[in-house]
Parts: structure tokens; C-alpha cells; sequence
């Protein structure tokens, strides 16, 4: 972990994705980890993890001060956490790894991580709360939307639209200028060449639709 002049992070979560955010945090200047926050399992917070202590959501108001907050549940789901703390008014951090790349003509806003290789092109907006595994790449003049997780190894390509709370899988490929609707679910290995509506799930190459009514993963 970095010295006590980096930002102090509170992580929200403390399961496995929690500690997979707290190593590339360490490899991060001007960040430090400094605990995790639990929401459903109060026994968690009788042990530490990683050397840090677990937080008892309601305690987070009162020892939260100083910190700022960064969701490591690894799909839409963190949207509920999320909004569960926010009457703290503690700030979200944004982490955008060393070793990931984005354009200077790109935005990235809050809460967002950017993992170990993430690419962000030119011209892009990525949103709120979203999570760009290692090694995926997201072409130039795209809007990646709140909530939305990009696995590891997913290439979306240029001029794309990807809806809030929808969920690239590992390994996906969505092509130039095509939209994937909110909630949606591309399954590993897709291939999407054309647009995919609201709330459905899509596999193969082509990708076509193989479940509707879903909400992401």
C-alpha cells in the first residue's frame, strides 16, 4: 500500500472482487485502501481482511470521515449499495490504473475502475460506477453508460452505445456503432453485430438472443 499522503479509500464490499481492487489500488499512486465496507453479512465485520478492518454499513457516516468510497461488486448490482450510501455524501474515488490507457480527449466520472491494460480511446465518455476489466478496450467516439461492466478481454468497438446496467462478458466483441440495451447481458465470447435491445441476454457469433427479462448480472 502506498504511504499516508495517498487518498484514503474505503472499499464498498469484502469479498473476493474487493481484494482484486485493493491490488491494483496498491499499484496506484495517490491511493490507499484503507478498509472495507460489508452490507449483508454483519459477521464479516468481526475479522479482518487483508490486514484491514470491515466496516458495518450504518457505522460508515462516523468512520468514513476523511475517506472516499469505491464499489467493488463486479455487476449492476453495486447500483444498490451505491445508493444505499450515498446519504453519507462521501465522495467516490475514480481508479484508473497505471498501466491503462485513455485518451486525453476521453472523460472518465466517478466511481468508475479501470483495470490492469483497460483502453479508452479517443473521444469517448465512460459513465458513473463502471467497471472495465483488464485488457478490454472500448473504441473511439463511445458512450459507455452508468453501471455497465466490461469484462476482461471485451473489445467494444467505435462510435458504440452501451445502456446503463448492461454487462459485456468476458471476451465479447460488439461492433462499430452498435448499441447494447440497458440491462442487457452479452455472453462470453459474442460476437454482436447488430443492436441488442433492453433487458436481454445474447450469446454466439452472431450473437443472437437466447433470454429476455433480465437485468444485467
Amino acid at each position: 500500500m502506498q504511504n499516508g499522503t495517498s487518498a484514503a479509500v474505503l472499499l464498498l464490499g469484502s469479498y473476493a472482487f474487493a481484494e482484486e481492487i485493493a491490488d491494483l489500488i496498491s499499484e496506484t499512486p495517490g491511493m490507499r485502501v484503507v478498509g472495507f465496507v460489508e452490507n449483508q453479512d454483519r459477521t464479516r465485520c468481526q475479522e479482518q481482511l487483508l490486514g484491514l478492518p470491515v466496516i458495518w454499513v450504518d457505522e460508515l457516516e462516523k468512520r468514513g470521515v476523511g475517506c472516499s468510497l469505491l464499489c467493488t461488486i463486479g455487476s449492476n448490482k453495486r447500483r444498490k449499495f451505491i445508493e444505499q450510501v450515498a446519504p453519507t455524501g462521501l465522495p467516490f474515488s475514480t481508479l484508473i490504473h497505471p498501466t491503462s490507457r485513455v485518451s486525453r480527449t476521453s472523460s472518465v466520472q466517478e466511481g468508475t475502475t479501470l483495470s490492469v491494460n483497460a483502453i479508452v480511446a479517443a473521444h469517448c465518455n465512460i459513465g458513473r460506477h463502471v467497471i472495465i476489466n483488464r485488457g478490454a478496450s472500448v473504441g473511439h467516439h463511445t458512450e459507455i453508460k452508468e453501471y455497465v461492466t466490461i469484462g476482461p478481454g471485451a473489445i467494444i468497438g467505435g462510435k458504440c452505445v452501451i445502456d446503463a446496467g448492461s454487462y459485456i462478458a468476458m471476451g465479447a466483441v460488439v461492433r462499430d456503432g452498435k448499441r447494447v440495451g440497458s440491462g442487457a447481458v452479452v455472453a462470453a465470447g459474442a460476437v454482436v453485430v447488430s443492436d441488442v435491445p433492453d433487458n436481454v441476454m445474447v450469446a454466439g457469433v452472431p450473437a443472437r438472443i437466447i433470454k429476455t427479462s433480465v437485468d444485467g448480472r
